[in-house]
């Protein structure tokens, strides 16, 4: 009797501690909810379908807006003295970027970006640089290589000098950096396609609206890191410099801006890094410069002309990436070089030699690059090519070809993943929506998913957004189990992780056009390639953040389990992956955030659903159609990080407040 009296009050709070914890609560609270809603809902719509009176045809109004534009485009106060100046400017500045590097010739190009590199991170950067630039001259890319680093020189000015300013007001205001912290976290999940089309509208085909996009698609890390960087101050130093009577303006150049200096450079770096990446698939609404080249190649399956173009975006993106990675970390070193060439004579060196260069040019009538030294690898590519499509693409004994992996993805993942998901109730969809999003955050977040995927049955592209829904799902799978196991390996094997760096380090420079060139050529065309494009995009960052958490486990844990016997397997299941949980869910995130990235992108290779209406409503001028797939692809982007990583972001603001 005493005995079992003893015991009761241990096993009743047992339970009551097990029925206090939140998850546990949110599940029973869950359960009931779907016993009740489930019944009725599926008395009311038992066929599943979404139903016609929730749908609102946009197409008519948008219609009409798009006549509007057009008829006034020329002659409407808004266009004549506001978007008309805006554009002139910008068409103005991208055309005299462009004439001073043809005017500065091969030579002083290739000179200058090579000087330019050695000036900021050293002499074996600035060789690469130099190399890169005469590998795009040899391969006869060099005009549309100019034109598209003149694109880039305008946006990413335009870029840094907004997201300066974003950064200044939410770095010095409390309330400023309230209402841009969830505006930038929503701008940056969504897919650079979903860009295009906004501007496409207002500004017509153009440079002018790829400038624009491509500066909206890229602030937003130079205000994010610009704000963090300045309130992330430290707090002795600036207590310092008030108490000797430093005005406000005086302390934010003279202590704020300078402390925060490796989160500037670090924000240039991913705004050039986003820059080159969108003003590559700006080409769609007519940007021009190489990603017009690998457009038209890939529309009509020139795999030689598509690789030709796209070596000379990897090779921008690799040394900008580099050049301005290295700054960072020598900003952040702080360290002193008692060079000489290190100051302001180190830039009047560079210059100097840039300006030599393209006056010897110019006197020796070698302006353009030599037509002789170009090199045609188009021939040579598409050769390989057709030798795959008659060896490789299908009847390998046993393992099969490519095609045929191709095709059995299809229809033994994309297929039943797709009709699985048609073949739901349109109410079950936003439940389990509602549910995934109320579990890992809050129910405002739930609220926030829901809504963007009822936006999308609004819109009447239901049937769609489930076909590109079912690429991502099937492509994050894929990409998971690849990047779990690589990461896991790789965090084991020091040798092994430091072999794969410079490897994960390249493809993640790479935007994202240049992904769907390889594919083609392995896979033909379908939603198939465009799924294995996406998870080689988006396999870097996800191998990256997994092997990052697991190696900062803490060591007292590792050293205790193994202590106690455990194997490494246990110590991996046991210890490592469950303290490493933040970084996988991260991982997860980033995974379908990318994987969605590119998924719309393979609209372009065959991928159909929200991507094919993008890329028809551009190339047939139907801009209410590409709207509205666009604008379910932003509602899509929102829902899926939402769903996937919410409450990584509030946990800051949570520990602060506490």
């Amino acid at each position: 009797m005493a005995t079992a009296t003893a015991s009761s009050p241990v096993r009743e709070t047992g339970i009551g501690a097990l029925l206090r914890h939140r998850a546990v609560g949110k599940l029973l609270l869950l359960a009931v909810a779907a016993a009740v809603l489930v019944p009725i809902l599926n008395a009311k719509w038992a066929s599943g379908a979404w139903p016609d009176a929730l749908t609102v045809d946009l197409t008519e109004p948008l219609g009409r807006t798009t006549d509007w534009i057009i008829d006034n485009r020329d002659n409407h106060p808004l266009f004549i003295y506001f978007l008309g100046h805006i554009s002139n400017a910008i068409v103005l500045s991208v055309r005299g970027v462009y004439l001073v590097l043809l005017a500065a010739g091969w030579a002083g190009v290739t000179i200058g970006a090579g000087l330019v590199a050695w000036r900021v991170a050293g002499v074996r950067l600035a060789v690469m640089a130099s190399a890169a630039f005469a590998v795009c001259g040899l391969l006869g890319m060099w005009v549309p290589t100019m034109q598209t680093l003149a694109l880039m020189i305008v946006a990413v000015l335009a870029s840094v000098v907004i997201g300066l300013l974003l950064g200044l007001a939410g770095g010095l205001n409390d309330r400023c950096f309230r209402v841009l912290r969830p505006v930038l976290d929503t701008m940056q999940v969504l897919p650079a396609y979903a860009y295009l089309l906004p501007f496409a509208l207002v500004f017509g085909m153009g440079v002018p609206a790829a400038i624009i996009a491509t500066v909206v698609y890229a602030a937003p890390p130079m205000a994010r890191l610009t704000a963090l960087g300045l309130r992330g101050a430290d707090g002795g130093v600036m207590e310092a410099v008030t108490s000797l009577g430093a005005t406000g303006r005086q302390r934010l150049f003279s202590a704020r801006l300078p402390l925060a200096l490796k989160e500037l450079l670090l924000g240039l770096n991913q705004t050039i890094m986003m820059a080159l990446s969108m003003a590559v698939i700006a080409s769609v609404i007519g940007a021009g410069g190489l990603g017009d080249r690998v457009y038209q190649a890939l529309s009509t399956v020139d795999v030689g002309q598509a690789l030709a173009a796209g070596i000379p975006i990897v090779l921008l993106a690799v040394v900008l990436d580099r050049v301005t990675g290295a700054a960072g970390e020598r900003a952040g070193a702080n360290a002193e070089d008692s060079s000489p060439l290190r100051g302001g004579r180190g830039w009047a060196v560079a210059a100097a030699g840039t300006v030599v260069a393209a006056l010897a040019a110019r006197f020796a009538d070698r302006v353009d690059w030599p037509t002789g030294w170009v090199v045609n690898i188009a021939p040579s590519v598409n050769t390989a090519k057709e030798w795959m499509v008659d060896h490789i693409y299908t009847g390998v004994p046993v393992v099969g070809g490519t095609a045929d992996w191709a095709a059995h993805f299809t229809d033994w993942v994309l297929n039943p993943v797709r009709d699985g998901l048609q073949g739901l109730p349109w109410w079950s969809v936003l439940l389990v929506v509602a549910a995934l999003a109320w579990l890992i955050g809050t129910w405002q977040t739930a609220l926030t998913a829901v809504a963007a995927m009822g936006a999308i049955g609004v819109l009447g592209v239901w049937d769609k957004s489930l076909d590109t829904l079912a690429q991502v799902l099937a492509g994050v799978a894929v990409t998971l189990v690849l990047g779990f196991a690589i990461g896991v390996a790789a965090s084991r094997s020091k040798r092994f992780e430091s072999l794969l760096r410079p490897v994960l380090d390249v493809f993640q420079t790479m935007p994202q056009f240049v992904y769907l060139i390889p594919v083609v050529a392995l896979f033909g065309i379908g939603r198939a390639p465009a799924v294995a494009a996406a998870v080689v995009y988006a396999l870097p960052a996800v191998v990256r953040i997994t092997t990052q958490g697991l190696n900062q486990v803490d060591a007292s844990a590792m050293e205790s389990s193994r202590s106690l016997g455990a194997t490494s397997w246990q110590q991996l299941r046991q210890v490592q992956l469950p303290l490493a949980r933040p970084a996988l869910m991260l991982a997860l995130n980033q995974g379908v955030v990318l994987v969605l990235a590119v998924v719309v992108i393979g609209g372009l290779v065959g991928g159909g659903a929200l991507g094919y209406d993008v890329v028809f409503g551009i190339a047939q001028g139907d801009l209410a159609t590409g709207l509205v797939a666009g604008i379910a692809i932003v509602c899509l982007g929102l829902m899926l990080d939402r769903v996937t990583q919410p409450t990584a972001r509030r946990e800051p603001s949570a520990k602060k407040g506490a």
